[in-house]
């Protein structure tokens, strides 16, 4: 089951049309220009064959919500997720694990200095 961040909509609220380029361009974090200049170019190459796709398309794809990016960096974020959902992951593992590692260094700092706190913290475990 998809996420309804990554799944693809129609972006009515940057549409020129019905907004399935715009949704696209949202959808891959490609430039919404250069994704309607594609389109229009794959449209004359094919001699208007693209067209009823467009519409077909349009029709389909669900509208996008209005809630679903709150800023501009979490569309950023879940544009790298839909393009390499393992590459995200890694970032993500190497961030923690830097966090981790100096969480680790705080804790050692507090309990080599602090017996009794070394002590609190045995008992605990």
């Amino acid at each position: 089951m998809n996420s309804p961040r990554t799944t693809l909509y129609r972006d009515k609220q940057n549409a020129k049309l019905m907004g399935v380029c715009s949704g696209i361009a949202d959808y891959t974090g490609v430039n919404v220009f250069w994704v309607r200049l594609g389109f229009l170019g794959l449209t004359f190459m094919s001699g208007g064959s693209t067209i009823p796709f467009y519409f077909i398309a349009g029709l389909l794809l669900n509208k996008k919500p209005p809630h679903l990016y709150v800023d501009h960096d979490e569309s950023k974020y879940w544009q790298r997720v839909r393009q390499n959902p393992k590459r995200t992951a890694r970032e993500i593992r190497a961030r923690m694990k830097d966090v981790d590692r100096r969480l680790a260094d705080v804790e050692t700092f507090y309990v080599s200095s602090n017996p009794r706190l070394t002590a609190e913290i045995e008992r605990l475990r």
